[in-house]
């Protein structure tokens, strides 16, 4: 809670190596006294309300880690030094930053000065040729158009996101739209905060979702901070998308951290699978098919072509939302892990591609057994991947969820809202041979070894053709036979391991 402008003083520290000040209330700008700091190697003046241009001298800094995420600087990245180092630089949450190298994203700088610095000249000028009352009308009448030339552009400009500019939103605004946070609008808790339905003036048509970080939960704030910076530089339609983000105190002086996101109608595939309450909700065969088709899209992406590769770290039921379409969207980046090499070989013994992190035990079988990995009939060596794998090829039903058989089983299909002839006259026969080859795939990617499981882009494809079969489309005989017919202990698996955590 440290407030205030950063003392000059501070430049006197000849010695200093580390300096972290983050999570305080400073302002003003970066003192000029703190070239002489030419032993920094780690400077970190995150979260506070810093401003001003970002100094040219710390180019010259030998500098590990540089944070000045979630300030109000403005004005030009330097490029030098080390701004050539994105992954040891931050500057996520100062909207108004421009140039940078290329990774970062940021709007290009405009060459031309500013409108307010030629206003500010041409004052000057008029200030040495005329006095008095001339010039003090002229300042008036300025100032005058100034502000309301300024009041327009603001009424014109629509909300931005966070792959661009922030949409300055306060604490007061986000107490606001949620009611005060109520409790009626509460949908969601997670390990690092609680989410809330609300409505912004900007959207009064289009709730959203808040998500308001538990700062006193050890480890919120690095949450906070990581899924900015991975929703900072990746867009899929299978990702929600972050509106915007909001770092402030609230009205206790206490620091307040929130995301917003674009609101899912259907709340979480958590809330399918296991209701607890209402009216028991039941997802088709298919509809389960899309939204694990959904799902892999999205990883493929994070995998394999965003432009560092990331691993989620924490996909399961409840961070899967889905749209009113029931299209899949993964959400929830707080525990996101990025990779510089992927693709790089893993060594023999290692069982974990990223150590562990997040929920225990999500494994891609849940979604069409309906049981959690951490059911109580799972102990020691038995788990649900075990017990899927076990049923296989003959125990299919045995494993499956009973909801989705009991449905499928009077060939009823899909939902009468999507229903097509083909579905209605699905066999019981082709029922049990698509699960059984989801299971396969399901067993593949939840296997202990990274090296033995699928790479995501081939269980896309693969996912894309059984429902091709489930929609009862003509597939190629041989097709079909080799996705029918091939075993799990037979399938000779040289992957990646870049489906960990589908």
């Amino acid at each position: 809670m440290l407030s205030g402008e950063l003392p000059g003083s501070i430049g006197s520290c000849v010695k200093l190596e580390v300096l972290q000040l983050r999570g305080n209330l400073f302002n003003g700008s970066i003192p000029s006294s703190m070239v002489s700091l030419k032993g920094i190697q780690d400077l970190d003046l995150s979260r506070n309300n810093l401003s001003g241009e970002i100094p040219k001298f710390l180019e010259g800094f030998a500098l590990n880690n540089l944070n000045l995420s979630f300030n109000e600087f403005w004005g030009a990245v330097p490029i030098e030094g080390a701004f050539k180092n994105a992954s040891s630089t931050s500057f996520a949450g100062n909207a108004r930053l421009c140039g940078g190298i290329s990774i970062l994203q940021l709007p290009k700088c405009n060459s031309k000065v500013s409108k307010n610095a030629r206003l500010s000249t041409s004052l000057i000028l008029i200030f040495s040729l005329v006095s008095g009352f001339a010039f003090l009308g002229m300042v008036m009448v300025i100032s005058f158009l100034f502000v309301c030339s300024s009041r327009k552009k603001h009424k014109g400009t629509a909300p931005s996101t966070l792959g661009n500019s922030f949409l300055q939103l306060s604490y007061g605004t986000l107490l606001k739209a949620t009611d005060g946070f109520s409790p009626t609008n509460l949908i969601g808790v997670g390990g690092f905060g609680s989410v809330y339905k609300g409505l912004l003036d900007d959207f009064e048509t289009q709730p959203v979702a808040v998500k308001v970080f538990n700062m006193l939960r050890q480890g919120a704030s690095k949450s906070f901070i990581a899924e900015c910076e991975a929703m900072r530089n990746i867009r899929h339609r299978n990702l929600v998308k972050v509106i915007t983000a909001c770092s402030s105190v609230d009205y206790h002086g206490n620091d307040f951290k929130a995301l917003v996101y674009e609101f899912m109608e259907n709340g979480s595939l958590e809330e399918w699978l296991h209701p607890t309450t209402g009216t028991p909700k039941n997802l088709s065969l298919l509809q389960r098919l899309e939204i694990a088709i959904d799902v892999a899209s999205a990883l493929d992406y994070l995998h394999n072509d965003s432009e560092t590769p990331v691993v989620h770290c924490d996909l399961k039921p409840s961070n899967v939302l889905l749209g009113k379409e029931l299209t899949g969207h993964v959400s929830d980046f707080g525990l996101v892990r990025f990779l510089p090499n992927l693709s790089s070989n893993f060594p023999e013994n290692q069982t974990s591609s990223v150590g562990i992190r997040g929920s225990v035990g999500y494994a891609a079988p849940e979604m069409f057994t309906a049981k959690r990995p951490t059911d109580n009939m799972f102990s020691d060596n038995f788990n649900l991947h075990n017990f899927v794998k076990a049923a296989l090829p003959q125990r299919i039903t045995e494993v499956a969820d009973s909801l989705l058989l009991l449905r499928e089983g009077g060939n009823s299909g899909a939902s009468t809202s999507t229903a097509t002839p083909s579905q209605c006259s699905m066999t019981t026969e082709k029922i049990q041979v698509c699960l059984s080859l989801i299971f396969q795939i399901g067993i593949a990617c939840s296997a202990e070894s990274p090296r033995d499981r699928k790479d995501i882009d081939e269980v896309i494809s693969e996912l894309r053709s059984i429902r091709v079969v489930l929609l009862g489309k003509k597939l190629f005989p041989n097709k079909f036979s080799q996705l029918r017919f091939k075993s799990i202990s037979s399938n000779k698996l040289n992957m990646k391991g870049r489906s960990s955590n589908f």
